[in-house]
């Protein structure tokens, strides 16, 4: 339990490590990954495979190449995110269907990020429209060269 009670906006324990994660709260940040997409793309699915094209791509984060301390309920649902997209593509390729994960590792230059850094450099946030455009190029790409995981960061991330 988390000892102060006090969560954060991201569902995380103020003074959190594994033990403090609640069952309830592990199980609501793990289910919304999996469950989303998994529901999501077995409803797409089956006019996509009729059609004999489509595609699924489905965002992840840097949690799903490798755990941290504090958010391990976190890592295990993007873990998952990325087993699903590898499974959903190789089972849906050969029917034409394109399943690509795409790790968004950095803030998103929104509104909101800006107001909450208000002095944060531009070139230190990833573009809305350079995510947007990396998706459609993920959508157009030919079934002869297909992306199974993309990663994107801005450029003066360490890695």
């Amino acid at each position: 339990m988390c000892e102060d009670g006090v969560w954060d906006n991201r569902l995380v324990c103020r003074d959190s490590y594994f033990s403090a994660t609640t069952l309830r709260v592990g199980t609501f940040v793990i289910g919304i990954k999996n469950a989303g997409a998994f529901y999501a793309a077995r409803e797409a699915l089956p006019a996509m495979v009729e059609a004999g094209r489509g595609t699924i791509l489905l965002t992840g984060a840097s949690a799903a190449l490798r755990g941290k301390a504090r958010f391990s309920a976190l890592a295990v649902g993007k873990f998952g995110l990325r087993a699903l997209a590898q499974s959903m593509a190789r089972e849906f390729g050969p029917q034409g269907i394109h399943v690509s994960h795409v790790i968004i590792d950095g803030q998103i230059n929104t509104p909101s990020i800006r107001e909450m850094s208000p002095d944060r450099e531009e070139h230190t946030l990833l573009s809305p429209d350079s995510i947007a455009e990396t998706y459609w190029q993920l959508h157009m790409q030919d079934s002869s060269a297909w992306t199974l995981e993309a990663d994107l960061r801005p450029s003066v991330e360490s890695f």
